[in-house]
């Protein structure tokens, strides 16, 4: 099959699934490698590819990045703006709702909010993401809200100032289970 062929076949998403997964070329390289655009790189099959193809490939494709030391899986990188079904699931499993403070809508309706807008750093990493409803995700833009992670990993929403003078907040109406601290209510 021409490589002409092969492209087509790739792009008309009409491949189908292989367990579980949409059909997919999983390639493995190093970044001196793909930086310097020479060398091979290995399939999950086991076939080798000139660089030049790894990086035709690549340009018409969903890229995902995963950084490994070693064997160990430092992290997952996702190039689109729209979050992976699994990143979407370990979102749902962290947070199980809208995070904005006083929001009470359930995970399953909730849309994945980027905390830092996607145009800023072109990713979608877990770590770099939160749920929020659609109305509350349009508002951190349309008023000036800031959304960050603080260091026991929940969402913190910072309203302006003229709208809030207790910030920032966070919501732990999704999670009955932890108890509530002193410092939740506590002004910054």
């Amino acid at each position: 099959m021409g490589s002409t062929a092969l492209r087509a076949l790739l792009m008309s998403k009409t491949l189908g699934q292989h367990h579980g997964l949409p059909t997919s070329i999983v390639i493995t390289t190093t970044l001196a490698e793909l930086e310097a655009g020479a060398g091979r790189a290995l399939t999950a099959g086991g076939t080798l590819l000139p660089m030049s193809d790894v990086i035709q490939l690549a340009s018409h494709a969903h890229n995902y990045l995963a950084i490994f030391d070693k064997d160990r899986t430092l992290a997952l990188y996702h190039g689109k703006r729209i979050a992976t079904p699994e990143q979407r699931l370990a979102l749902l499993g962290r947070h199980r709702g809208c995070t904005r403070p006083g929001c009470t809508v359930p995970g399953y309706w909730t849309q994945v909010h980027h905390l830092e807008g996607w145009l800023a750093k072109r990713r979608t990493h877990i770590d770099e993401l939160t749920l929020a409803c659609g109305p509350d995700n349009r508002m951190v833009e349309l008023r000036n809200y800031i959304t960050r992670r603080n260091a026991h990993g929940d969402t913190e929403w910072i309203p302006p100032r003229h709208l809030d003078h207790r910030r920032p907040r966070t919501n732990c109406m999704h999670h009955p289970e932890r108890p509530l601290k002193p410092e939740d209510d506590e002004p910054v």
